[in-house]
């Protein structure tokens, strides 16, 4: 389930054109979603952005340096087998999640609305009320449902957009927040793990001869576990922090552009355990912890009618009827 897309207001004939009111929840034409976002990106979402590419790469260089260092330089020359082998797998389980949520956070589509569908056949298609308006997008020329928003990077309008993130190379919006969470989450697991077992490893190697508690000299070793707990602070702090706002931005059914462009208490929130399922996926299981839930190889069958084509209308605010 997902919030209703939306974007109709009263217009007053007052002669002047202007809007004068919201619509009450109850009142308002519901646009369906699944129209919007039936045809609104191919199977495969990937933004083509070169800062965000770099960005997410260097994500996985420091992910794969941490594995490495971890595996090479701790757990290896470590004494204990049984030690290795828990924390080896505890390790490089998290670390599996922390990347696979950052490659479902960044290949689906955060739900973009269509571009170029602001055509009055489709407007026509909605079969509002007279005396409504509807948004067109003026950078996408689409119809803006409600608590939608363009995204410069994307250059798309998004619904429920967050912010868009360049380490994940795409927005965070209504479709991937979910993962975008649950990368977070691991990756400041991934990093508080990471931080006890340096500290740990230091201990050892101060207890006993170094050059028997790693492969790599002494000078070299202490480089590599600096570097690593260096990284390892930043990206707990960082992580923990985004993990804490996107939990709040659900709870409170407020996306962090909302807050930011003061938008809030412009539509009838729902409460917190609701809000949850709704970004989750559903009631509470393992698979709120899982990036693989929904995942399938099948191509989603195309059950809607094309949005009907035309010709882009000029106006940014349409009034039902079109004149």
């Amino acid at each position: 389930m997902k919030s209703p897309v939306r974007r109709c207001r009263d217009v007053e004939s007052n002669g002047t054109g202007h809007v004068t009111g919201f619509l009450q929840p109850e009142q308002r034409i519901p646009i369906s979603k699944d129209v919007i976002t039936a045809y609104s990106a191919p199977a495969m979402w990937f933004i083509k952005d070169a800062c965000g590419i770099v960005c997410a790469i260097i994500t996985w260089l420091l992910v794969f340096y941490a594995v490495f260092v971890v595996l090479f330089v701790m757990l290896l020359p470590a004494r204990s087998l049984t030690y290795s082998i828990v924390n080896g797998i505890l390790f490089n389980s998290l670390a599996f999640l922390a990347l696979a949520s950052h490659l479902r956070a960044m290949c689906t589509d955060p739900g973009a609305v269509p571009k170029g569908n602001a055509t009055r056949e489709y407007i026509e298609s909605l079969q509002l009320k007279p005396g409504q308006v509807v948004y067109k997008c003026p950078k996408c020329s689409s119809i803006k449902p409600d608590r939608a928003h363009h995204c410069s990077v994307c250059k798309r309008c998004i619904r429920k957009m967050d912010h868009h993130c360049p380490w994940v190379n795409n927005c965070v919006g209504e479709n991937n927040q979910k993962y975008f969470v649950l990368f977070t989450m691991y990756i400041a697991l991934v990093s508080l793990h990471a931080l006890f077992m340096v500290v740990f490893h230091l201990l050892f190697c101060f207890e006993d001869d170094w050059s028997k508690c790693s492969s790599f000299s002494p000078p070299a070793t202490v480089l590599l576990l600096i570097l690593l707990c260096f990284e390892g602070i930043l990206f707990l702090i960082f992580t923990s922090v985004m993990f804490g706002t996107q939990v709040h931005s659900i709870c409170t059914d407020e996306t962090g552009i909302e807050r930011l462009k003061g938008e809030v208490g412009r539509w009838e929130k729902v409460p917190c355990r609701e809000a949850i399922r709704t970004a989750f996926g559903g009631p509470l299981s393992l698979s709120w912890c899982s990036p693989f839930s929904g995942l399938s190889c099948k191509p989603s069958p195309q059950e809607h009618e094309p949005v009907p084509q035309g010709e882009i209308i000029e106006q940014d605010v349409i009034e039902i009827p079109l004149s």
